[in-house]
């Protein structure tokens, strides 16, 4: 399986202090993944992606009074232009193990970005190919899936394809269950009255509540797929899914932690918030990468930070949350929303413990469940920790 991080700031960041210079960071989860136990495929190298959006509009030079350009002569002051890169994010994607791609050290130091999406990946479905590493997009909209679509060969990948517009079909450009189901997403949020290349949306955005409701609407969609199949079918091998998703529009997040089981554990994933994500500058740190020890600062009550990870980034117990099971989670404004997903696969019952067996085969959860280790000593990640600038929704 995979592991995959969003960054999404007030203010830019360096995408090194993201992806290369953290102890475990999602470079250093490629080849050290501790809450992913997997003994056939044990490393996520498979190939990894990293989409970001540009911070502002990029000036190009001031042209000098006298200067020609197209045969004219400026003759007037400075005029400085503006470069509109327009509101589609920035892709670089590589079948290179994130370990071993040394152009990935390079753009990192050289990038900053107030949103980030990142991942690197361990196929379970389509070939090892650049058509096949996430994040995928269409116009401003990026997408990451962390999991599997249960039942994809039993049935359910034809079920999917010959539901969606012939746009959302031609636009799939791999193989993996992944891409189609950003397909999928994309003709959910059509259905629910938003064009996703409408060009004004595009740059405005198309606000998080639509972007969660037609979240919510793919994984019905997906589970009702697995409905449809003939129970001899759905005996004959694995239909539960595991969908950890991600969507931005450029101005809000909305992230997934579900499994289509009313019993076992979804695969794993954090958030943290706070005032900044700094490197902690000690005596001995070191330039590095992979050995920068970092830190989510609080200094107020206010949320400027927000990371979701597949995996924390520190071993700080108190810097990372837990996001429930079968929930979604949404970033807007730096505001940190998580609202159940009430359907039949939903436990009403607080005091109900999941099983992380089926998590754990999939090789997606440790068998000891939220936890990391370093130096051979165990750091429980902190399930009922609440940030300073955390919002909690419910219904």
């Amino acid at each position: 399986m995979c592991r995959f991080l969003i960054y999404s700031g007030q203010s830019p960041i360096l995408l090194s202090h993201l992806i290369t210079s953290p102890s475990h960071s999602i470079l250093t989860q490629s080849y050290d993944s501790r809450l992913r136990l997997d003994q056939t495929r044990p490393h996520n190298g498979d190939g990894f992606g990293v989409g970001y959006y540009t911070a502002a509009p990029a000036a190009s030079r001031r042209r000098q009074s006298g200067e020609v350009e197209d045969r004219r002569v400026y003759t007037t002051a400075p005029v400085e232009e503006t470069i509109d890169l327009g509101p589609e994010p920035c892709i670089f994607t590589s079948t290179i193990p994130a370990w071993n791609c040394r152009n990935l050290e390079r753009l990192a130091n050289k990038t900053v970005s107030p949103l980030v999406f990142a991942h690197v990946r361990a196929s379970t479905e389509g070939a090892l190919s650049d058509s096949n590493c996430h994040p995928f997009s269409r116009g401003a909209l990026m997408w990451m899936h962390n999991g599997g679509i249960g039942g994809w060969k039993l049935g359910v990948k034809r079920r999917l394809v010959t539901d969606i517009a012939d746009k959302w079909f031609e636009g799939v450009g791999g193989s993996t269950d992944s891409e189609w189901a950003f397909a999928l997403f994309l003709d959910s949020l059509e259905q629910n009255g938003h064009d996703p290349d409408d060009q004004t949306k595009q740059r405005d955005g198309f606000g998080h509540t639509a972007l969660r409701k037609a979240m919510l609407k793919t994984i019905e969609r997906i589970n009702g797929y697995r409905k449809s199949l003939p129970e001899e079918v759905r005996q004959s091998g694995e239909t539960r899914s595991l969908l950890n998703f991600a969507v931005t529009d450029g101005k809000s997040v909305v992230c997934t932690r579900y499994v289509s089981s009313r019993n076992d554990e979804a695969a794993s994933l954090f958030f943290s918030s706070g005032s900044s994500w700094r490197e902690q500058k000690t005596s001995t740190s070191s330039k590095k990468p992979g050995q920068g020890e970092y830190k989510m600062e609080r200094r107020d009550k206010g949320a400027d930070v927000v990371l979701v990870a597949s995996e924390p980034l520190t071993f700080e117990r108190d810097n990372w949350v837990t996001v429930p099971s079968n929930s979604v989670l949404t970033i807007h404004n730096q505001n940190v929303l998580i609202h159940p997903i009430l359907d039949e696969y939903y436990n009403h019952s607080p005091s109900f413990t999941r099983s992380s067996q089926f998590a754990a085969e999939e090789g997606q959860l440790s068998t000891k469940g939220a936890a990391i280790t370093r130096d051979n000593s165990v750091d429980g990640i902190g399930a009922n920790v609440r940030p300073a600038g955390l919002g909690l929704a419910t219904v």
